[in-house]
């Protein structure tokens, strides 16, 4: 475990942080993590783990920055307007922290996009629509790696952190995306936000929340929000949890190997 005196200077407050010290920082430093999606949610998302030193990002998303994105989605700025979101997402990590490597893949997520997530330590979904939510949280849990989802809509937001290859101490798998919500919409295209609006502020607060939660898993620091939906209401400014269980009828029973 070594750091240059920049890395040093750099994580100064996370070396002296309980949990997290030289050996937390190192593991940052090794993991790689795939980010879907360089939006609202991506955009805190991007920023937060690449400014807390996590070594690689490998970001998913096919769309072109537009001007109505600036409302919330903070990683791009007017002079991108046009550009594709992942060149401007790997500027804007560069400028933040050179230390992190920045993989662009200007792809968008479907069921046969499996093997963009391989290699990774974490993935992370902020995807704007439920149909690659599903096709997200389906591929990672056939490859057994940890996954945080979130949506946003209007005023509301909800996250959950989903690690179907694991146990619980009495020895059921936790449960996956399809527990929670076992069949898509039918409307799963359907970009809400677009159709409904978003305070812009809510993907900020929601995607920041995305973040903790891979550096937790990253560190093994804490309680992921594993078998629990966190709610946030912006309108009132309240959290709420419900609680969700591994449901042997779901589409997913076949755990990964």
């Amino acid at each position: 475990m070594s750091f240059s005196p920049a890395e040093i200077e750099r994580y100064a407050r996370h070396l002296v942080l309980p949990d997290v010290g030289g050996p937390g920082q190192q593991k940052l430093k090794e993991a790689r993590v795939a980010v879907i999606g360089a939006g609202g949610l991506g955009s805190p998302v991007i920023a937060y783990l690449a400014a807390a030193g996590v070594g690689t990002l490998r970001v998913i998303d096919d769309d072109t920055v537009a001007l109505s994105n600036l409302q919330r989605q903070i990683l791009h700025g007017t002079p991108d307007v046009g550009r594709a979101k992942v060149d401007s997402a790997a500027e804007a990590v560069a400028r933040l922290n050179p230390e992190t490597a920045f993989e662009a893949h200007a792809h968008r997520f479907t069921p046969g996009s499996a093997a963009l997530l391989e290699g990774c330590d974490v993935i992370v979904d902020g995807s704007d629509n439920a149909a690659t939510r599903y096709a997200v949280s389906d591929a990672a849990c056939r490859a057994g790696v940890p996954l945080v989802t979130a949506a946003v809509n209007g005023y509301d937001g909800s996250i959950t952190t989903l690690t179907p290859h694991e146990s619980r101490p009495d020895g059921t798998p936790w449960p996956t995306y399809r527990c929670l919500f076992p069949d898509p919409p039918p409307d799963a295209l359907i970009d809400t936000c677009s159709a409904t609006g978003i305070l812009g502020v809510v993907t900020g607060i929601v995607g920041t929340i995305q973040a903790a939660e891979v550096l937790k898993l990253i560190l093994g620091v804490g309680e992921p929000l594993r078998g629990r939906l966190l709610l946030f209401d912006a309108r009132d400014m309240r959290f709420d949890a419900i609680g969700y269980d591994w449901d042997p009828a779901n589409p997913l029973t076949g755990r990964p190997e």
